[in-house]
């Protein structure tokens, strides 16, 4: 005998992967579409609008409707009830008196006198169609007297014993129900009334068809229906036309509105009409037209403002080159002078020097605000750069007394940089921290990660208070007016240091906390052109805490700002790429 080889495991392990990646694509396409469905709901106004009219229209007419239908299915009823209710009002006392004449149940003519009467009841013919049923009972006698329907038919399946016994107590009773007396299932409404004989009680029952009752309340049912969805669908037409008509002109309002945001400072909306959204569109376009006026305004004053600056800056070269060439002159002489002579040299050719960097920043600000800076990228080892701009600045450091310290890697780290610029950049940050360490320790470090490199710059001077980091990036702006400089910088260092971040896609961040210094964090793209969503490194040091309390809740807690100027107060974080600050 042969038999079936069971399943191989792969065939096995197949079936139900199968069926995971049906389950799997179904479930994606229900997710996509209704994930589109939520995106046009909360973007279109029409789209609301008219929903919530088809629902609360469809709410209300289907009240309605319901309302309607039933009051027409009870007057139907009630006119079945009543008309029947005559009828077995009128039947049980014919019968009375057909049967009056008999005092026992067992005389021989009384079985043939209900038979006539049963018939009679029925219209006089045994076998008429009009559906209605008509039956005399005797529960009393069941032996002596048997049970005769006209039309003929088994009616015990219709007359439950909860009526039976309300007619047998002497009432007249009534119920609905189903059941089959003509081969097809039909809804019948049945009376029972008590018929006083001499002898004791006998039942008269009716049977009476709600099939035209039915078929009017469905038609009634259906007109109704229909009129309600067709008024549900024209309400839904009206509310999408009005919302069209107060829509449209907002649609194009925000058109008009985004062409502006992005520089086509003519673009206007068309004025139709003299009604409301008239006004608006007239109204928007007064308003898009002083825009433009004040926008080219300050668009002019600032190329003036640039062009005065870069062309003072240029015009100042040559008095200045030749009041170098003096001054040179009168420093290597001062040997020769009188005391205060040489140290008013000294002090000249040091000013000199400050004013000819001072000139030169100028320029490249300019530059930055006329967009002509350039980029300079190639792959560039940033570790030996720190050290080049640590070995610029010791000299400053020594004198001051601010110990340098580097946290670097000992592997090469490459980037895609134009290492002047990012010469320059840590140049600001260490002379800036050397300058604010208060002779405490410096600590630069350095790291990296498959898409980002980062410095980080800390002191432990006086530090920042709240909303200063969002002021150190300002030209000319400086903590403490009062406070000398000690490396004698022209107050443009760090807005020059951002702009070149900002050149290369970088990041240039500050923190800063009453009593614990600051730090600066430059973060670049390991690659020229790639978008920057992380950091190697930390903003916030890990070891600052809340002024007011240290660190507490098993950690080090940190309040810093993040880009833009946003504070962030909570856990310093832990490990690489963790971000303490709030981007704005």
């Amino acid at each position: 005998m042969s038999t079936t080889p069971p399943p191989t495991p792969s065939t096995a392990a197949r079936r139900p992967s199968a069926g995971g990646e049906a389950w799997r694509a179904v479930s994606g396409r229900v997710a996509r579409v209704a994930a589109r469905a939520h995106q046009t709901w909360r973007r279109s106004l029409q789209v609301r609008v008219v929903t919530i009219t088809l629902v609360a229209s469809s709410l209300l007419v289907g009240g309605f409707a319901f309302l309607i239908a039933d009051k027409i299915t009870t007057i139907l009823l009630d006119s079945a009830r009543s008309d029947v209710r005559q009828r077995v009002t009128s039947g049980a006392s014919y019968a009375a008196k057909q049967v009056s004449l008999y005092g026992q149940p067992q005389e021989a003519q009384l079985q043939e006198t209900i038979d006539g009467t049963v018939n009679y009841l029925a219209g006089g013919d045994p076998q008429q169609t009009s559906g209605v049923v008509v039956a005399i009972t005797a529960n009393d006698y069941p032996n002596e007297i048997q049970t005769r329907t006209a039309p003929s038919a088994n009616v015990q399946q219709l007359i439950s014993p909860e009526l039976r016994a309300a007619v047998a107590d002497g009432k007249v009773a009534s119920q609905i129900r189903t059941g089959r007396l003509t081969g097809k299932s039909t809804k019948y409404l049945v009376y029972g009334s008590p018929v006083p004989t001499s002898f004791g009680q006998i039942e008269l029952y009716y049977l009476v068809p709600l099939t035209r009752q039915d078929v009017t309340a469905a038609d009634a049912r259906a007109t109704v229906v229909a009129t309600g969805v067709a008024l549900v669908i024209l309400l839904g037409l009206l509310a999408a036309l009005v919302t069209r008509l107060v829509v449209n002109p907002v649609r194009v309002a925000a058109r008009t509105a985004q062409r502006l945001s992005a520089g086509l400072l003519d673009q206007r909306m068309v004025v139709n009409g003299e009604d409301d959204l008239a006004l608006l569109a007239a109204s928007f376009n007064q308003m898009a037209t002083n825009l433009q006026r004040q926008i080219l305004r300050l668009e002019e004053m600032s190329r003036l403002q640039r062009r005065f600056t870069s062309d003072v800056s240029h015009e100042l070269r040559t008095p200045l080159t030749t009041v170098r060439m003096a001054a040179d002159l009168i420093f290597a002489e001062r040997d020769e002078f009188d005391p205060a002579v040489a140290r008013s040299a000294e002090l000249l050719q040091a000013e000199l020097d400050r004013f000819e960097e001072l000139l030169t920043d100028l320029l490249e600000i300019s530059r930055f605000d006329a967009g002509f800076a350039m980029l300079d990228s190639e792959p560039t080892d940033l570790v030996p750069v720190v050290h080049r701009v640590i070995d610029r600045l010791a000299g400053l450091a020594e004198r001051v007394g601010v110990p340098i310290e580097l946290d670097l890697p000992g592997a090469p780290v490459i980037a895609e940089v134009d290492p002047r610029r990012v010469e320059r950049i840590l140049r600001n940050l260490v002379g800036n921290a050397v300058e604010h360490g208060e002779a405490r320790p410096v600590l630069i470090t350095l790291g990296a990660d498959e898409t980002a490199v980062a410095i980080t710059v800390r002191d432990r001077g006086v530090g920042l208070k709240v909303g200063e980091e969002k002021l150190v990036f300002n030209r000319f702006w400086r903590a403490d007016p009062s406070r000398a400089r000690q490396t004698g910088g022209t107050g443009l260092g760090l807005s020059i240091s951002l702009e070149d971040a900002r050149l290369h896609g970088g990041w240039l961040e500050a923190w800063g906390a009453p009593g614990q210094g600051a730090q600066f964090r430059l973060t670049l793209p390991a690659r020229a052109g790639d978008r920057l969503t992380t950091s190697p490194l930390r903003l916030v040091p890990a070891d600052a805490a809340l002024p007011f309390g240290g660190p507490r809740d098993g950690g080090p807690l940190a309040i810093g700002p993040g880009t833009g100027g946003a504070v962030a107060i909570g856990p310093a974080p832990t490990g690489d790429g963790q971000r303490a600050e709030v981007r704005s």
